[in-house]
């Protein structure tokens, strides 16, 4: 959900041609081959990650036109997944957030996702529900989750600390899962090419699935196939909405933000991507492991669990996997070349390079100067002026 964990790797990589290296299989692959993502046809494999970025008023949770500038710079990705937009007012976690439960925040993404189509490109909206992340302080609202279960990590600098969740009751699943309904169908009403469900660090949906956010005893609790129930009755109603085709899901398997975990997650992934192959929908988008997280890690490291997600559940899932997490261009283009991954999506590049695709492509410098002290503030500083490069 956030863009700050660090990135670790080389300076120098910007200065390297991202096409030069080989590997034993898939050598021909590049960044700017076509693909074929469910319904749509991409020009290249890059996507924009889906990352919060705090623009939108704190009152209103209404897009502006700084997110019409800021999308739309960066349209020659072959997909842009936007940032983690609340179904509801009870489920904001945090200030700044577009939302996607009135008619006035569907006017604005309107004219942020005409703007995109205007530069010829295609955007998903990211449905999310903070659950026990959320605050009362931010929503006025009760703060509820599949269990009573408090996060213990440290919250983002500046935000309140995490409450107690109620468990919820059966009525709240039903209603929470209606609102992702009319949330979808406010995204369809928006334009947007398609939905990504937010089931990855610490959502809502994460807690449904990881044991250690879920003790639930009924139907939505305790075995896998129950823990799944919830994610996978929300993916038939995106794809009810859009078709399955235009809906994929993010997961973090062995994910820490947030306070997650989970005991078995090859037994539950493996499972939960059945079940995905099943509906048929277009992608799963895995985030790798990363232990840059904020506060106290209360469990082993994911690495140790499943050192390479998209490699451990790739001949699971019959559809698209993307890449997530920690990756440069390099990097990435070495999953695709070794199957692992078919796109490769990256956060922290898209904020400091609005022109990403075209520094790739051309092998022009990256700028890897982002400023993580802009990135959850208000205003344009760090959010529309990073500069495109401008070749001599």
């Amino acid at each position: 959900m956030f863009a700050c964990q660090r990135n670790i790797f080389s300076k120098n990589l910007a200065q390297r041609s991202f096409f030069s290296f080989s590997t034993s299989t898939n050598s021909s692959k590049t960044l700017f081959d076509k693909y074929k993502l469910g319904d749509y046809t991409l020009p290249n494999r890059i996507v924009m990650s889906s990352m919060s970025r705090c623009r939108a008023d704190y009152k209103t949770a209404i897009p502006n036109e700084l997110h019409v500038k800021y999308y739309s710079q960066r349209a020659k990705a072959g997909l842009i997944l936007t940032e983690s937009s609340p179904i509801t007012n009870q489920a904001q976690a945090f200030h700044g957030a577009c939302g996607i439960w009135n008619l006035q925040q569907v006017e604005g993404w309107k004219k942020v996702t005409e703007a995109v189509h205007k530069e010829g490109g295609r955007i998903f909206l990211q449905l999310w529900h903070g659950g026990r992340t959320c605050r009362s302080v931010v929503t006025g609202e009760e703060v509820i989750a599949p269990s009573s279960i408090k996060v213990r990590s440290n919250p983002r600098e500046g935000l309140p600390p995490y409450e107690t969740p109620r468990e919820m009751r059966d009525e709240d699943i039903k209603y929470v899962t209606n609102q992702y309904y009319q949330a979808a169908k406010k995204a369809k009403l928006s334009g947007f090419d398609g939905i990504e469900l937010d089931g990855s660090l610490g959502s809502l949906v994460d807690q449904f699935l990881k044991d250690a956010t879920n003790h639930r005893t009924d139907d939505y609790g305790g075995s896998i196939e129950n823990r799944c129930r919830f994610t996978l009755e929300l993916m038939e109603i995106l794809a009810d909405v859009y078709g399955p085709g235009k809906v994929g899901i993010k997961l973090s398997p062995v994910g820490r933000d947030q306070d997650m975990y989970d005991s078995n997650p090859v037994e539950l992934f493996n499972h939960l991507l059945k079940e995905l192959n099943d509906i048929g929908i277009a992608y799963v988008h895995f985030v790798e492991p990363n232990e840059q997280v904020s506060g106290p890690i209360y469990y082993e490291p994911g690495e140790k669990q499943i050192p390479n997600v998209c490699k451990q559940f790739r001949d699971r899932f019959n559809g698209t996997i993307i890449a997530n997490n920690n990756l440069t261009p390099e990097t990435g283009l070495q999953k695709i070349r070794n199957g692992e991954a078919d796109l490769v999506s990256f956060g922290r590049y898209f904020i400091s390079n609005p022109d990403l695709v075209d520094r790739i492509k051309n092998n022009w410098p990256l700028n890897e100067n982002w400023d993580p002290d802009t990135f959850y503030t208000p205003g344009a500083k760090g959010y529309t002026d990073y500069p495109c490069y401008q070749p001599k």
